[in-house]
């Protein structure tokens, strides 16, 4: 039996597939049953939508501002983008991603203007109903409990923590809150993820490439969504499970926090 995945954070307007991405969707097709690809800013959304477009019920669409790209955006650009995701509503089934970034941005001024545009899209998602992807990165996980504490207290329903790269006791409390971690395709490569995958709960759980970065491939340059599948086989592998059971689990997680129903 030919079971297919789904891949809920990826980038298929990047660079990275500008010479064959009909090719490359082509051939996840044949693979996965659904991807979501996220739109980091105002430019990549529009071409994120078009996309979606071209292939309904396959590719869905997660609108947000990378935390990297709200630095130099005025609050009039940031609220013409807004008003630009309200009118595509219909069209999109999360915010995201958006959230802290440590890593890139450490200068206290910017550091402050980045809180203050994640708890506006945070606010913004609330008011349109819709789940949050989020984007948290920092050493020592510093930008995940900020995160979570965040969203905790702005009484965010559903969020997932993409491409999630922190400890399981972490993880656990983050599932405690009723919120889900996703894992990526670089799980092949982290003890921590492994652990992860164990304990957590699958109705927690999520299965993610980030392409076209975190390939699982050493050495290839470009990740594709169809690499999903090393996250699967990995979680199956850790909880002695099968693919049938985990695949069965994230599709309802799937239609539990996007409200798509994929049978």
């Amino acid at each position: 039996m030919v079971i297919k995945i789904i891949d809920i954070h990826c980038h298929l307007t990047f660079e990275q597939y500008d010479t064959d991405r009909d090719q490359v969707i082509a051939a996840v097709k044949q693979d996965l049953k659904a991807v979501i690809t996220s739109g980091v800013d105002p430019e990549d959304a529009k071409k994120t939508l078009e996309l979606a477009e071209l292939h309904e019920d396959f590719i869905f669409v997660s609108l947000g501002l990378h935390p990297i790209h709200v630095i130099g955006k005025t609050d009039h650009e940031i609220g013409d983008y807004l008003d630009f995701i309200c009118e595509n509503r219909s069209r999109i089934v999360s915010i995201g991603e958006i959230g802290l970034d440590y890593h890139w941005i450490r200068d206290p001024i910017k550091v402050k203007r980045m809180r203050e545009v994640f708890d506006v899209f945070l606010e913004f998602a609330k008011e349109q109903d819709l789940p949050v992807v989020l984007h948290l990165r920092g050493t020592g996980g510093e930008a995940i409990e900020e995160g979570l504490k965040i969203i905790s207290d702005a009484d965010i329903k559903k969020a997932v923590f993409h491409c999630f790269t922190g400890k399981p006791q972490l993880a656990e409390l983050i599932c405690e809150e009723g919120y889900y971690v996703s894992l990526p395709t670089s799980i092949v490569r982290s003890k921590t993820m492994k652990k992860v995958a164990k304990r957590i709960p699958l109705p927690y759980l999520f299965t993610e490439t980030d392409a076209p970065y975190l390939s699982p491939k050493e050495g290839e340059k470009r990740n594709v969504p169809q690499h999903v599948k090393v996250v699967y086989e990995e979680i199956a592998r850790q909880r002695g499970s099968d693919m049938a059971t985990v695949n069965t689990a994230i599709e309802s997680n799937f239609k539990r926090v996007f409200g798509i129903d994929l049978k």
